[in-house]
C-alpha cells in the first residue's frame, strides 16, 4: 500500500449553491476510505481502477505545470507495475470516491506539496482547492475541488464563499443524542456530470437564479450557522424549508421513487431530506429530531447515521 489512506466526505450543506457562492460545509466520513495498492493477482475491479488511472496519468501530464507538478515518471512506473485504487467509497454515491482517489495522487506524487502538518492558512487551502479542482475534473467535467480537500486535510471545511474557506470545528456528537443526520440508500448509481449540466441549464433562468439566490442560498446559508452554533431548533426550522424548496426546484435531481417519500417527511415532520452531493440517485442526507421515528417512517430503507445531536 502506498501512502495514508483517504477518507470519503459529506458535504452537509451547500450541493449547488458553493457553485453561485452560498455557504457549505464539508465533514470527513471516516466510514468509507482508500488507499493505493499494488496486488500480485489483481482483482477484476483493480485492473478497471488501474485503467482508469491511465487515463488521469495522460491527464495529469497536461495540467498547467504552474500550479502543480507531479513526478509523472513514477506515476507512470508505478501505474505500469499495475497499481489501482483500492476503495471502499462507493461510487456515483455522493461521498467523494473520486475526491479520496485525487488526494491520495497528490499526496504521493506531487512536488512540493502543502502538507497537513503546516499552518494552513486561508492562501493555503485556497491553492489545495483550485489545484484539486483542476485534477478532480478530469472524473466530472466540473469540480469545486472541495472533496479531495476535505479528503486530503480530513478536517471539517467551512466554505464562507469561492475565495473564502476555513478549517472549522463542529460542535462534538452527542452519543445518546436522538436528534441524527443519516444516509438513506437510494439503490441507484449517479451521474455528477448529467445533473450539473441540468443544474446549469436552469441557471439560464432568471425565475431559476431568483430562485437560488432568495430560497436555496438562504436556507442554506442558514443552516450552516445554525449546525456550527449548535442551535438545533433553527436547524430544523431551515433544513424543512430547505428540504421543500429542494423538491420543489431540483426535481430532476431527486429520484422519482423518492418524491414522495420526500414529500411525507416535510409533512410529517418526521424526517427532512435534501440532496447528498449532485443528485440522481446515491445516497440521499436526512435530518432528524427522533431517529427511532424516522428508522421507522423509513424502515423499507437502509439508513446509516452520520452524526448524532
Amino acid at each position: 500500500m502506498k501512502g495514508p489512506l483517504f477518507y470519503s466526505k459529506i458535504l452537509l450543506f451547500g450541493e449547488y449553491g458553493i457553485i453561485k457562492d452560498s455557504k457549505g460545509l464539508s465533514i470527513p466520513y471516516n466510514f468509507y476510505n482508500g488507499a493505493l495498492k499494488t496486488d500480485i493477482n489483481p482483482s477484476e475491479a483493480a485492473i478497471k481502477s488501474n485503467e482508469s488511472l491511465k487515463r488521469f496519468v495522460t491527464y495529469l501530464e497536461a495540467i498547467n505545470p504552474e500550479l502543480v507538478t507531479f513526478d509523472i515518471e513514477a506515476l507512470k512506473s508505478d501505474v505500469e507495475a499495475g497499481m489501482y485504487f483500492d476503495s471502499s467509497i462507493p461510487q456515483g454515491y455522493g461521498v467523494g470516491s473520486s475526491g479520496a482517489l485525487v488526494a491520495a495522487i497528490y499526496y504521493n506524487y506531487a512536488h512540493n506539496k502543502i502538507t497537513v502538518l503546516e499552518n494552513l492558512t486561508r492562501e493555503k487551502l485556497l491553492t489545495l482547492k483550485s489545484i484539486f479542482s483542476e485534477m478532480e475534473s478530469f472524473f466530472h467535467g466540473k469540480s469545486s475541488g472541495l472533496d479531495p480537500l476535505n479528503s486530503y486535510l480530513s478536517i471539517p471545511i467551512l466554505i464562507n464563499s469561492k475565495d473564502n474557506i476555513e478549517a472549522t470545528g463542529i460542535p462534538s456528537q452527542k452519543v445518546d443524542g436522538i436528534g441524527a443526520v443519516f444516509l438513506l440508500d437510494s439503490g441507484i448509481i449517479g451521474e455528477t456530470a448529467p445533473m450539473v449540466s441540468i443544474f446549469m441549464e436552469n441557471m439560464k433562468q432568471e425565475g431559476f437564479r431568483n430562485m437560488l439566490k432568495n430560497q436555496f442560498i438562504k436556507h442554506t446559508d442558514a443552516c450552516v450557522d445554525d449546525f456550527l452554533k449548535g442551535d438545533i431548533k433553527s436547524l430544523f426550522k431551515n433544513t424543512k424549508q430547505l428540504s421543500k424548496v429542494v423538491l420543489n426546484n431540483f426535481k430532476p435531481m431527486i429520484p422519482v421513487q423518492f418524491h414522495e417519500l420526500w414529500k411525507k417527511g416535510i409533512e410529517t415532520n418526521d424526517y427532512y431530506l435534501k440532496l447528498c452531493g449532485s443528485g440522481g440517485g446515491g445516497y440521499i442526507l436526512g435530518f432528524t429530531e427522533d431517529i427511532n421515528k424516522a428508522k421507522q417512517a423509513l424502515k423499507d430503507y437502509k439508513l446509516e447515521v452520520v452524526y448524532n445531536f
